[in-house]
């Protein structure tokens, strides 16, 4: 529930109130005229924490403290959250070893930082005659980068493009 959703003070519109204080200390079913008093009393405010509860009920905490708290836990959980990014590396059916080494090792260090891959290569004119080029160029790859990936997508021909989706082996 977000803070939107929660009524404070006199927006609360029901006749009777569930009361806790202090600390998860419950104080009863009280009329809410009578709990916005003991909050006004005390400098704080009455917040409804669950509204769908019969009699709804309230709180008396510092609201704006209780507002910052709840940003600031949203904040972290974001903060933890990392986003996945798919890189791709695109090569041709006919590529030299040398930069078949290059590009695999760049396959294998995007693994390990956490993204996934597409490794797509790329048919032109008649290559698209010998499409199992392309196919032993993925397996190529696959062979110099072992054990470090989970097959997402197995190699397949997507137009003029066969491409297969990897992505990192989770640390335990």
């Amino acid at each position: 529930m977000s803070d939107k959703d929660l009524r404070i003070n006199e927006q609360i519109r029901v006749r009777e109130v569930r009361l806790i204080r202090d600390g998860e200390q419950q104080q009863g079913i009280i009329s809410t005229l009578e709990a916005l008093d003991i909050a006004r009393e005390q400098g704080l405010d009455l917040v409804e924490v669950a509204p769908n509860a019969v009699p709804p009920v309230v709180k008396i905490m510092n609201y704006g403290k209780f507002k910052f708290e709840n940003e600031k836990k949203v904040r972290d959980s974001k903060k933890k959250q990392k986003l996945l990014k798919l890189k791709e590396i695109r090569m041709q059916p006919k590529i030299d070893d040398h930069d078949l080494d290059f590009k695999s090792k760049h396959v294998k260090d995007f693994l390990g930082e956490g993204n996934k891959v597409k490794v797509t290569v790329r048919f032109r004119g008649r290559e698209m005659a010998h499409t199992e080029l392309g196919l032993d160029v993925l397996n190529d790859v696959l062979a110099r980068i072992e054990g470090e990936y989970i097959m997402d997508k197995a190699p397949a021909m997507e137009g003029r493009f066969m491409s297969m989706i990897l992505s990192p082996k989770t640390k335990k």
